[in-house]
């Protein structure tokens, strides 16, 4: 069986790495790929984003089944570009992705399905916006419609903060066009939670609750990045909160777009805010998070692409994943200055020891190889993730791997997980 995964991330390191282990033994080809993929696959030299690359692979070469990872090429069409041509792909159409390439289509959707969420208001003027502000009380949401790689995503403080967050997008269109119209949104509180799920245009299946640490430093503190670690389960997300999440939250979202038209097949990801008043979604991702599927992919047993092809054909079942009674946590390890400027080609080492430990599995993000040693090529730079019985015991081995990884400037989050030891 021949598998193509679009992307170079520690999200399609992680998904390469759990569909090797199929019992079908699939050949691997990634999208660039990276340092990691290049171990169990062949990484080809075609951006995530060029679509008309990634078409003449496909069609030259005929894969059985074709992953996507990131969520550009999933907006700018890819999987409407490949099924055109026959080709099976795992992903949503074009119309689809639109759930997280628009915020305001998103939320159009969750209004129509009765989905609860933050109050939110659209603007494409500085002055109208700004007068709108006093109406939403502090601290206040600023969001970019479009993709903006995960930081788009602005949380002020105080309205001069506010000021100057819709000045900087709408203005000097520090996010581009995906800046071009923008979101003010109530500020929720409560305790975050990712919750993934398995969709085929009718039917749903929750991957087990997981919990991402956006901002890069402890305690929640500094900017938000695309991802500083992540652990499942989530304890915020109780066994009787599972089936209210996929009745209230998942489903209706499934059957409002298969309503419209565009049956959604695919990942569905729903960010969501869990509090004494129930739960409201944040945001929704097309696609599998990152970190998040790092933590979550080395709890799923037996074979995993019957599952996404039962995806593809309307099949999907519950029986077809299969959890582990176990935890898992990822430790981002990212380069000295992120989200920020930083350097790149710095060597690495220790990446070996650290998968030869017990449960560990160190998953590529941004690497590349150089003169025969794998270097730094990115903002985050390696996700190391550790299974235990519990998660006290995932994440010392997970700070034990990273213990034995290094590179100049390395810096990661030491508290992953502490929400769940604090409840």
């Amino acid at each position: 069986m021949k598998i193509f995964i679009i992307g170079g991330g520690g999200r399609e390191h992680a998904i390469a790495w759990r569909v090797s282990k199929d019992s079908c033994a699939p050949d691997i080809y990634c999208a660039p790929g990276n340092a990691g993929t290049a171990t169990i696959a062949t990484n080809l030299a075609i951006a995530a984003d060029d679509l008309v690359q990634l078409r003449e692979w496909a069609l030259c070469n005929k894969p059985d089944l074709t992953i996507v990872g990131p969520e550009v090429p999933l907006c700018l069409g890819i999987t409407d570009l490949l099924e055109a041509e026959g080709l099976r792909v795992f992903g949503p159409c074009c119309a689809a992705a639109r759930l997280e390439g628009s915020k305001a289509f998103s939320k159009e959707i969750m209004l129509a399905a009765g989905v609860p969420t933050a109050k939110s208001l659209l603007f494409n003027d500085p002055g109208r916006a700004i007068a709108a502000l006093d109406s939403f009380g502090l601290p206040v949401v600023i969001k970019a419609d479009g993709l903006a790689a995960g930081k788009g995503v602005i949380i002020a403080a105080t309205k001069a903060e506010a000021v100057e967050a819709i000045q900087a997008i709408l203005v000097d269109s520090i996010f581009g066009e995906a800046g071009a119209e923008i979101l003010i949104e109530e500020f929720l509180v409560g305790e975050e939670a990712s919750i993934l799920a398995l969709v085929d245009g009718e039917h749903a299946v929750i991957l087990p609750s997981s919990q991402d640490h956006k901002r890069v430093y402890n305690n929640d503190e500094g900017p938000n990045t695309g991802g500083m670690g992540a652990y499942t389960p989530a304890p915020v997300v109780t066994d009787a909160l599972l089936p209210l999440i996929k009745t209230q939250i998942i489903m209706p979202v499934v059957c409002e777009m298969k309503k419209r038209g565009c049956p959604y097949k695919g990942v569905l990801y729903a960010g969501l805010m869990i509090s004494a008043d129930g739960i409201k979604v944040l945001e929704f991702n097309t696609r599998f998070g990152d970190p998040e599927t790092e933590a979550i992919l080395p709890r799923i047993a037996g074979d995993i692409i019957p599952a996404l092809e039962a995806c593809v054909d309307g099949t999907l079942r519950d029986d077809h994943i299969i959890v582990r009674d176990n935890a898992a946590v990822t430790v981002v390890m990212a380069s000295g200055g992120y989200p920020g400027r930083y350097s790149k080609g710095l060597r690495i080492t220790g990446i070996e020891d650290a998968d030869a430990l017990d449960e560990c599995v160190v998953f590529h993000a941004g690497t590349r190889v150089e003169g025969g040693a794998v270097v730094t090529d990115g903002g985050r730079v390696l996700s190391v993730t550790a299974s235990g019985e519990d998660l006290k015991q995932a994440v010392e081995r997970a700070y034990q791997a990273v213990s034995k990884i290094s590179f100049e400037g390395a810096h990661y989050r030491t508290d992953i997980a502490a929400r769940a030891f604090n409840r």
